[in-house]
């Protein structure tokens, strides 16, 4: 209940809760319902990795278990640049500000797993 609820309406709550029964008030309903559906529109982590390439996800992977973009290069025989482009795009496709947000976003999204040293 909620502290502007009428007398009637917490009598009533009252006798419902000693009949056994749970309750909501409509209100908190309400906000329950809005903040499920406003949920529901965000793209989870692991749709999100569907607008990635294969070599974005593997980067992105690699960024998760905490390489650094030399590290990255050397993994995949490619230049540093190259890694740091890659790296570069998957967070701009992602909407990431920076690395420690990719990491979380490459956990979340279930591309790396606590203890996963690849």
């Amino acid at each position: 209940l909620v502290k502007d609820t009428e007398p009637e309406e917490l009598l009533r709550a009252v006798r419902a809760v000693v009949g056994g029964d749970a309750l909501l008030s409509p209100g908190v309903t309400r906000r329950l319902i809005a903040e499920f559906a406003a949920r529901s529109k965000e793209p989870t982590a692991a749709a999100s990795l569907a607008r990635l390439t294969e070599r974005e996800r593997e980067v992105m992977a690699l960024v998760g278990i905490g390489l650094s973009n030399e590290e990255i290069a050397r993994r995949l025989v490619v230049s540093p640049l190259t890694a740091k482009t890659h790296v570069s795009r998957t967070m701009v496709k992602l909407g990431a500000r920076d690395r420690a947000q990719l990491v979380v976003l490459a956990y979340e999204s279930g591309l790396v797993r606590p203890g996963w040293l690849g």
